[in-house]
This record gives structure tokens, C-alpha cells and sequence, in this order.
């Protein structure tokens, strides 16, 4: 165990004492959301440098949080989560809820790194409800602070869904232009895509049929039922 404990016998400072390194509980979030791989995981977490990525992972795994698979044979390793992790879902989703209902929407919505918005909505489309043929749909963020602003998720049938922040070179069959904020309110439930249109914050052209469907194709965070959930003002 590499972080200081506390020095007290309450089994709450215990579980601290496992959970608190920074990145940990994020990490788990990430194996959670399906992320097995070293480099999926760090595109999830743009902040944290690898180096301190494969030393959480060492630390969850001797903590037996976290299982290294190796297929020699592939050269590849995952990650995944023990049933000892699993075990911490209902602590995780409440700390996740609450938040949705005490944390202001203005700090909620504050980071505007377009790169990590994309990586999560890139893993929260509905292929079942897109027409089966190759769709491509752009979104540019005009409050991005990442180095890219403009990205291209790409569809295609019995493939997996590619992102790119550069020009694919096929047609655009939907072009999407919002704010990071606005996009992250709309995934998280804090606001929706019709008060957004309304406002003029939130603007897609293209296809009737992909405008039409976005509320199926396209599924937001599974917080986003939250009651009371502190709202966009």
C-alpha cells in the first residue's frame, strides 16, 4: 500500500487508505466504462502521465483491485477490475449521484478539454439505432482547450467506431457545432438538447433522419436520471 495511512482504526479511513491515491478511483471509473488497455485507460485520463498510470496499476493490482491479463501470444495486456472492485459499484454510483445533485452545474461543467468530452461520447453511441451504412457525424467546440477542436466519429457496420481529429476524407452526414460545456451538460442531464437548440448553443445540420434520431443514437450518462440533479441555470 503506497499511500500514508491515517493512523485511525475507523474502516472508513481503511478504505481511504486504498482509494485515496490520486487517479485511483478514476482509473476504476475507466475499467469500469469498459477501457482494458494501458493506452485506452490514459486516453481517458489525459492528465495523469503513464508513468504514474502503471504505478496506480501496480499498486490496484497488489491492493487486488485490478487483474494484469497477458496474451503472449497477442502481445497484448489487459486490465480489469476484481470482484473486490466490482464490490465498490454502489459506493461509486452514490458518490456519483450525489454530485449530480449537490455540485453546481457552472463547477460541473467547467473543464473544457474537448479531447476527453469525445472520447466518452464516442463510446456512448447507439450503432442499433444508426442507419447501416457509414456515418459520419463532425463536432466542432468553439470553447475547446484541448489542441483539437474539431473532431469526426465515424460508423460503420461490424466496425468499431472511430474518432479522429482529422478530416477522415469521407462526406459529412451530420455536422454538430456547441460548446464543450453545452455538450457535457446535455451528456450529463444538466440540461437537454431542445433547451440548448432554443438558447442557439447548440446547432446541427445535415441529414433530417440523424437530426430526427440523435436522442436515440446518441445515449447520455447513466447519472442523467438523477432526481433534483442541480441543473444548467
Amino acid at each position: 500500500m503506497m499511500s500514508k495511512p491515517y493512523g485511525l482504526f475507523c474502516p472508513t479511513s481503511k478504505a481511504c487508505e486504498v482509494l485515496n491515491p490520486r487517479w485511483t478511483i478514476q482509473i476504476l471509473g475507466e475499467l469500469w466504462g469498459g477501457s482494458t488497455r494501458f493506452n485506452d485507460i490514459r486516453r481517458g485520463l489525459p492528465g495523469i502521465s503513464p508513468t504514474l498510470l502503471a504505478r496506480r496499476l501496480k499498486e490496484m493490482q497488489q491492493n487486488g483491485l485490478v487483474e494484469r491479463i497477458e496474451d503472449k501470444a497477442m502481445g497484448v495486456i489487459d486490465y480489469v477490475r476484481t470482484d473486490k472492485a466490482a464490490e465498490l459499484d454502489p459506493i461509486l454510483q452514490g458518490l456519483a449521484r450525489w454530485a449530480q445533485r449537490h455540485i453546481k452545474a457552472e463547477i460541473a461543467l467547467e473543464d473544457r478539454d474537448a479531447d476527453v468530452l469525445m472520447w466518452t461520447l464516442q463510446q456512448r453511441i447507439v450503432v442499433e439505432e444508426l442507419p447501416k451504412r457509414r456515418i459520419v457525424v463532425r463536432f466542432n467546440f468553439s470553447d475547446a482547450t484541448s489542441p483539437a477542436s474539431t473532431y469526426w466519429l465515424m460508423v460503420q457496420p461490424d466496425a468499431p467506431i472511430e474518432l479522429c481529429a482529422s478530416d477522415p476524407g469521407f462526406d459529412v452526414d451530420l455536422y454538430i457545432e456547441t460548446e464543450v460545456s453545452v455538450m457535457t451538460g446535455i451528456y450529463l442531464g444538466r440540461s437537454t438538447f431542445d433547451r440548448e437548440i432554443d438558447k442557439g448553443t447548440f446547432f446541427m445540420t445535415g441529414e433530417a433522419l440523424l437530426e430526427k434520431t440523435i436522442r436515440k443514437w446518441f445515449k447520455i450518462s447513466v447519472y442523467a436520471d438523477v432526481k433534483n440533479i442541480a441543473a444548467v441555470s
